[in-house]
């Protein structure tokens, strides 16, 4: 059985470093400060158990150490095997309140192990990023459904899962699609991705953006994001896509559209940002030129097949940490960043999104899980839209915290936009 982080790492040689972290990233988000507030007030939570399987950082700890806070019992995983910070990760045990298992480094079955351990909490309430803890939970221990409330998914790839499995009918308990609200597509998807997965991708290679080519994957709001932050950094961008008006909102943004095998010999760094596998496969790595950097946005490690570029390699070597060099019989080299997972969570260097926009997104989380709790007879299982309200009230707080006044409609007005009468 999976022991507690504190009980496998030297706990007090790491603790002080990730309460340091967390302290940071606490200064700069005034979003779980503010329901922090009134969780501790109010207890909303007391008596549930949350299980959590997310990047274990430091913004994610503030959400988990929010949630204890207004009187949960949290457990928590990571969701990547390379994403977790293990002093962080010891910090966060030590929290009244919540149990962490994250561990950097693990492979498949250290992975699912600490997955089972948080499952073994029987949670009430689950927050999952990319789905494999509602996945392992209907899998393997459906007998926990009855007593879950429901559930919130963070990412694009977890709610395309949800989608799949609520229309197989396969869902068996409600869970909000946190990732489809506009205060998430449009803050951490576009800003967060485009700029958490530059700044990685630059900390790794050292390399400058200025000039390259740079190729995205993907014109989703991820793909957005990293072709106007690598546009922005004066780098050449071509975007590959399989949806026309994806495609086409593409070629009126600027940039080249071209199919991926066009792409492959003319790019210098590769991002994917689609969820879906095999985007850079066998044929693409014939054609790319000497020194292209591969790298991946995108949930799990299927969007390169490292498979068959380790099969064509006569040689592979780490060029640099994080960093794999993949030699050609013809001297080319390909190098791979992270393994071909989250580049901005998995190179050793990567801190994921920025601070301030993940406050947005837990602070999403947390009024999930707040509305689950007072409202969980409203909700069927299966996937549902994030109430308006909801996503409207954490952006009112980010307002208020940064001074920011907005204008309101007047009752006129109001009406004037109800009403179906009012014309010439």
């Amino acid at each position: 059985m999976t022991a507690p982080i504190s009980e496998q790492l030297p706990a007090e040689e790491l603790r002080e470093d990730g309460q340091r972290k967390m302290e940071w990233a606490r200064q700069h988000m005034p979003i779980l400060k503010s329901l922090r507030a009134d969780f501790e007030a109010n207890q909303p939570f007391a008596g549930e158990r949350i299980g959590m399987a997310m990047h274990v950082e430091a913004k994610t700890a503030v959400l988990a150490e929010t949630l204890a806070a207004g009187g949960a019992e949290v457990a928590i995983t990571g969701c990547n095997p390379l994403s977790t910070h293990d002093d962080v990760s010891v910090a966060l045990d030590a929290i009244d309140g919540v149990t962490s298992y994250a561990k950097r480094g693990v492979d498949d079955d250290e992975y699912y192990d600490a997955m089972e351990a948080v499952i073994d909490h029987e949670p009430t309430i689950t927050v999952d990023d990319g789905g494999d803890l509602v996945f392992a939970i209907h899998e393997d221990h459906p007998e926990l459904i009855d007593t879950i409330l429901g559930g919130c998914e963070e990412t694009t790839t977890g709610v395309h899962r949800l989608r799949a499995m609520d229309a197989d009918g396969a869902l068996d308990y409600p869970m909000f699609a946190v990732n489809d609200t506009p205060m998430k597509r449009l803050f951490d998807n576009v800003h967060g991705t485009g700029e958490s997965s530059l700044a990685s991708i630059a900390m790794t290679t050292n390399l400058s953006w200025a000039g390259k080519t740079v190729v995205v994957a993907g014109f989703g709001h991820c793909g957005k994001g990293v072709a106007k932050k690598a546009s922005g950094q004066n780098a050449d961008v071509i975007v590959t896509e399989i949806e026309p008006r994806r495609a086409l909102e593409a070629h009126m943004e600027g940039y080249d559209v071209m199919p991926m095998q066009e792409a492959a010999a003319e790019g210098d760094v590769f991002i994917t940002t689609t969820g879906n596998r095999d985007i850079i496969v066998d044929e693409h790595f014939d054609v790319m030129d000497d020194g292209v950097v591969l790298s991946n946005a995108g949930h799990f490690d299927v969007e390169v097949d490292l498979k068959a570029l380790e099969a064509k390699a006569v040689d592979s070597y780490e060029a640099r940490e994080g960093m794999q060099a993949y030699e050609m019989d013809d001297g080319r080299r390909i190098h791979v960043l992270a393994e071909g997972r989250l580049v901005n969570l998995a190179a050793p260097v990567s801190l994921g999104h920025p601070v301030e926009v993940m406050d947005q997104s837990f602070g999403i989380q947390a009024v999930c899980v707040r509305e689950l709790l007072e409202s969980s007879d409203e909700y069927a299982a299966g996937l549902h839209e994030v109430p308006d309200e909801l996503d409207r009230e954490v952006a009112e707080i980010k307002l208020d915290a940064e001074g920011v006044e907005f204008d309101e409609l007047t009752d006129e007005q109001s009406e004037y936009m109800d009403s179906w009468q009012h014309g010439t």
